[in-house]
């Protein structure tokens, strides 16, 4: 059991005595306070050190601020690592300094008070500017040396862009103002600082212990994402002896920032952070290899914290993960070295899908069936796909919602990851009695009265869908944004009204088209569409569409009426109902 000391301490006795060593690992994340964070700060103090900007209406020794936790754990060598805290420990240290300077060489008690804050004392009770009591590992080593030199000498880099040195001079200039608005008090406000304000200190021995606790604070700090303590996790196996200690702790840390430039660029999460969408990819093919078929959602820290985090104490976890992001990084990219043209076209359709989970299911079969190069067969690969996007698609018109989308995939998880053909059917005698299929005449009649709105995913993705049916189609170019068109304009539906509004919004009415070119096209009537689809516009750099089906509506129609939107309608719908019976889901 761990040991875990809590005791309320001044900013004094949190800082003053040698034995003070306050360390931010490098698996925190940096220091990020702004101006505006010191600002509040400082005006917070300045309030409370002097009630209504007198300095008499304050008792020494009564009043009280309280500015939070700080939790920290033990690391063995004499070091405490802060796990929650860093961004108002740093700032404090900050602003202490800058009381220091301001106080030059005048003997001042207060000024004592703050060297012994700052500074470890040498054998005759001086202050050792070259040791300071906080350290940070977290960013680049110019950055960590631009603090310890700020701490050292009380100089910053004026051209410094750096979080440490910005909030230093606003620090400075508060003082220099309030020094110059009450010279005579000027000792009371870091005194009162010092002696007056409180932190509630959480001590344990236990880094686990630590992140437990640290989930249930509530506070000013910038929180740590669940991949942030996953990190710690690994941080910790890493750094243990027998996994090569020190070198084997500074390889991973090299990687960790790697695997974190990769996510970076290449998830976008609704919630969490980059890497925390890595971990829940990861985690699904952790439950799809272990034969899983609960499908109530498990979070992120929940599953990862089973068992002592047992999962990230082997090297093949770390591996694993780095895999899996290179695995997106190539599909982000396009690589054509690993995917056919085939494959890239159904992993851009399917990155239109509603729900997130498409790229959770695809990150099992990829886990699951990849060979000795981390590759995958082209035909089965590209037949999975396919079947996924009409699920995907299917279910999200009869059955919307992240759970409700999640079921039909979790049944066939063990045949996801061993690559087996999804039926999304029970078999014959199987203790759970499931169907997933649609009746095909109920299907049709669901997708005839579906509203496809702009503001529904559903729309955007069947028209990405019903785009790459057309086998000469070929993808944009990466970056490039789409939006949805109404080939027959809302706006001319004012002047040129159809014979029920109704019909604008069909997705026979829609198609997907380049920002660029919807920007000028989306209010026109069909022969000035035709012209912006066709690239043949005076604007500079014009080019055509890269919707091989617009092309041809250019060029084969003068106009484009009620009636085209309702057939081109009827044939979205009856290509969907023939892909539906492609891929086995209709009964």
């Amino acid at each position: 059991m761990s040991d875990l000391n809590i005791s309320k301490k001044t900013i004094y006795n949190i800082f003053a005595g040698n034995k003070v060593n306050f360390l931010i690992p490098d698996y925190q994340r940096p220091y990020s306070w702004g101006i505006e964070e010191c600002d509040t700060l400082w005006t917070d103090l300045y309030n409370f050190a002097f009630p209504d900007g007198n300095a008499d209406n304050f008792t020494d020794d009564k009043d009280e601020y309280f500015l939070g936790t700080i939790l920290t754990v033990s690391n063995g060598s004499s070091q405490d690592e802060v796990i929650d805290g860093q961004q108002r420990l740093i700032t404090l240290l900050l602003l202490l300094r800058a009381f220091y300077e301001k106080f030059g060489d005048t003997q001042s008690k207060v000024r004592d008070k703050i060297s012994e804050c700052v500074w470890y004392l040498d054998k005759d009770d001086n202050p050792d500017k070259t040791r300071v009591k906080i350290i940070s590992e977290v960013a680049t080593e110019a950055d960590n040396a631009e603090l310890r030199i700020i701490l050292e000498t009380g100089k910053a880099n004026e051209k410094s862009k750096s979080h440490y040195a910005q909030n230093y001079f606003y620090f400075q200039n508060k003082i220099d103002e309030f020094k110059n608005s009450m010279p005579d008090d000027f000792s009371y406000f870091p005194k009162r600082i010092m002696q007056n304000c409180i932190m509630l200190p959480i001590e344990t021995n236990s880094q686990n212990t630590a992140l437990r606790i640290f989930t249930t604070l509530n506070d000013r700090g910038t929180p740590l994402s669940d991949s942030d303590i996953f990190k710690a996790q690994f941080y910790k196996y890493y750094s243990a002896p027998e996994q090569g200690g020190q070198i084997s702790k500074n390889n991973f840390i090299k990687r960790w920032k790697e695997l974190e430039t990769i996510c970076n660029a290449n998830f976008h999460p609704r919630t969490g952070t980059p890497l925390d969408d890595l971990f829940m990819r990861y985690m699904y093919y952790k439950l799809a290899e272990s034969g899983t078929k609960n499908d109530t959602f498990i979070g992120l820290r929940p599953y990862f914290e089973k068992d002592n985090y047992q999962k990230f104490k082997n090297e093949k976890s770390f591996e694993d993960l780095v895999t899996l992001a290179n695995f997106w990084n190539d599909v982000s990219k396009r690589n054509e070295e690993r995917f056919s043209e085939r494959v890239l076209k159904r992993l851009y359709v399917l990155s239109y899908s509603p729900y997130n989970i498409w790229s959770y299911i695809v990150s099992i079969y990829f886990m699951g069936n990849r060979d000795a190069q981390n590759k995958l067969d082209d035909e089965k690969f590209y037949k999975f796909l396919h079947k996924i996007t009409a699920m995907f698609l299917m279910h999200s018109i009869v059955n919307p919602g992240n759970q409700n989308i999640r079921r039909p995939f979790f049944v066939e998880f063990t045949n996801i990851f061993k690559g087996n053909e999804l039926t999304f059917k029970a078999e014959p005698n199987a203790k759970q009695n499931y169907d997933y299929r649609q009746d095909r005449k109920l299907f049709r009649g669901k997708l005839n009265g579906t509203t496809f709105s702009n503001t529904k995913k559903i729309t955007k993705a069947m028209l990405a869908w019903w785009t790459f049916q057309n086998d000469a189609q070929e993808l944009p170019p990466l970056d490039t944004k789409l939006e949805i068109e109404h080939i027959y304009a809302k706006k001319l539906h004012e002047t040129k009204p159809l014979a029920n509004v109704e019909n604008l919004e069909l997705l026979g009415n829609k198609s997907l088209l380049e920002k660029r070119i919807n920007i000028y096209a989306s209010n026109l009537p069909f022969a000035n569409k035709k012209i912006y689809y066709l690239g043949k516009t005076n604007k500079k750099n014009a080019m055509p569409t890269f919707n091989q089906e617009l092309l041809e509506l250019a060029k084969t129609h003068e106009d484009f009426t009620e009636n085209d939107i309702l057939a081109r309608n009827e044939k979205i719908f009856d290509g969907f109902i023939n892909y539906l019976d492609e891929n086995k889901l209709l009964k």
